[in-house]
């Protein structure tokens, strides 16, 4: 098919030159202006905004406000002089709305953001919220998909006759395990012996400390 209009280049305008729409319906808080001037800043002005001849803004009005945080002076422009008045108005709506339409494989999504996060990638840059990134990132199997499971973390009562008893050391493959108090100097010192743990875990209702021993 022909496009009615295809862009042959982007010009670069002083941004005094730009002139906001004023009665865009779109509205940037403070927040989102700050996370486009951020999304900017790390990766460049990557979506030039579309102005009409006389410079009216069409698309846009966020990453203006972002260039002016980040006190730039000129922007990357389309003119499209091609549209009316009302066809303006419409773009404006649809540039906008259209991105709402598509949903997120969040599969996908989960595993795109885990890899970012094991590079050490700035998160924030992503636009997502933390509680959003939070959730997202929580293991589904671990949720068990529905939420907790009613009484999973009721504490049972103890046994009349423990396993159990303090003093008892345990060997459990390659680690070790000591029945006692485990901010006593001394039960810890037994359990270590002459080891050099790598990890060493204090779990206050157990009275446990479980070792992972170097080289074993």
């Amino acid at each position: 098919m022909d496009l009615v209009f295809a862009p042959s280049e982007i010009e670069t305008w002083p941004i005094d030159r730009l002139r906001p729409y004023a009665r865009n319906a779109k509205m940037h808080g403070d927040d989102q202006v700050a996370k486009i001037a951020a999304s900017m800043a790390k990766f460049g002005w990557t979506v030039p905004c579309m102005v009409a001849d006389d410079g009216e803004l069409i698309a846009g009005h966020g990453r203006v406000l972002a260039a002016t945080m980040l006190g730039l002076t000129d922007v990357p422009v389309i003119r499209l002089g091609h549209l009316d008045e009302a066809e303006r108005c419409a773009y404006r709506i649809a540039d906008n709305k259209l991105t709402e339409l598509g949903e997120w494989d969040e599969a996908m999504l989960r595993d795109e953001i885990a890899g970012l996060l094991a590079k050490d990638f700035d998160l924030s840059l992503l636009g997502i919220t933390n509680a959003d990134l939070d959730a997202l990132l929580q293991d589904p199997d671990a949720l068990g998909g529905d939420g907790p499971v009613e009484g999973e973390y009721d504490m049972p009562e103890p046994p009349a006759t423990p396993v159990s008893v303090p003093g008892d050391l345990w060997q459990l493959g390659s680690h070790r395990l000591i029945c006692g108090d485990s901010t006593s100097a001394d039960v810890v010192g037994r359990l270590l012996d002459d080891v050099t743990p790598l990890l060493m875990v204090a779990a206050d209702i157990a009275r446990a400390v479980s070792l992972g021993r170097r080289g074993m």
